[in-house]
């Protein structure tokens, strides 16, 4: 699966519920409340404050070492 910041998060929990450690340790805890299953992953980092760039790159990387 290709993330990128245009990624919805439900699609990236979806498919990839072993990324679900990264987005808690940034603050991203409600993965299943309504405004999640329609972020993208651009959206939620801004909304808490999380540089997406420096996001995608670090779940990409968490990813590959699961």
């Amino acid at each position: 699966m290709n993330i990128t910041k245009d990624t919805k998060i439900s699609t990236i929990v979806e498919n990839m519920p072993e990324a679900m450690p990264m987005f808690q340790q940034i603050g991203m805890h409600c993965m299943g409340c309504a405004m999640a299953s329609g972020e993208t992953l651009e959206q939620a980092c801004y909304a808490h404050g999380v540089d997406p760039e420096w996001f995608v790159t670090e779940l990409k990387a968490f990813l590959l070492m699961e």
